[in-house]
């Protein structure tokens, strides 16, 4: 599902069932040593989404540990984001060749939990999300919304190490199926103030994802 709204320069791996806990590494267990089981079903098979994925890159497997904020830390070389919601787990990841960041999110096809809205979207979002609800009252706008965000922020910290507040980026979707998110702070680090992503509904999920490629230097474009 989320590869259809990704470049073909990233490589997912995606899957509805889990997966058994001893495709951890002994290295990644005393993460989730305290979590319930709910949160050992999502790390464990996001890890193995992980892991399949740049085996497709070519990486041998290995563990993926925490970084900052619980961000995973990604073999030298690559980058990578890894999404799970109810009924699903997924990973993308490209070389740092390819790449300068990735952020993936995926969410359950329903409305966000009442008062939430207001806590991760700003007055004019709020109108324009009843713009779109008017125009199309069978999407879930607001949960895109709030995906959107969520994709922003994994592309964003890895490459700042800040955290990012809902407030801090503003996002519009386009209802053709993609849309653009202007930060409202800046960060030398992020090289840009904007991203652009895509997002999909399908098969009871909906996802978003943001892929910022490695610009091609000059000297080797073609006309």
């Amino acid at each position: 599902m989320i590869g259809d709204i990704l470049p073909p320069w990233v490589t997912v791996a995606e899957t509805f069932d889990d997966v058994p806990e001893d495709t951890l590494f002994p290295e990644e267990e005393p993460l989730i040593a305290r979590a319930v089981e709910k949160r050992r079903r999502e790390f464990v098979t996001g890890r193995h989404c992980a892991r399949t994925a740049l085996a497709r890159l070519g990486v041998p497997p290995g563990p993926i540990l925490r970084g900052d904020r619980g961000a995973p830390q990604w073999p030298s070389g690559t980058i990578g984001s890894i999404t799970h919601c109810s009924g699903y787990r997924a990973a993308a990841v490209a070389t740092s060749a390819s790449g300068i960041t990735i952020g993936i999110d995926a969410e359950p096809d329903g409305p966000l939990p009442d008062g939430v809205l207001a806590t991760v979207a700003s007055p004019e979002e709020i109108a324009a999300l009843g713009r779109l609800r008017d125009e199309n009252p069978r999407v879930r706008w607001d949960r895109i919304l709030f995906s959107a965000k969520e994709s922003v922020y994994k592309a964003w910290f890895p490459l700042t190490g800040r955290w990012l507040d809902f407030t801090e980026a503003s996002v519009d979707i386009d209802p053709a199926g993609d849309f653009t998110a202007t930060m409202l702070i800046s960060d030398p680090r992020m090289g840009t103030d904007r991203l652009t992503g895509r997002w999909i509904v399908a098969v009871g999920l909906l996802a978003t994802a943001i892929a910022l490629p490695r610009a091609v230097p000059e000297r080797h474009r073609t006309a």
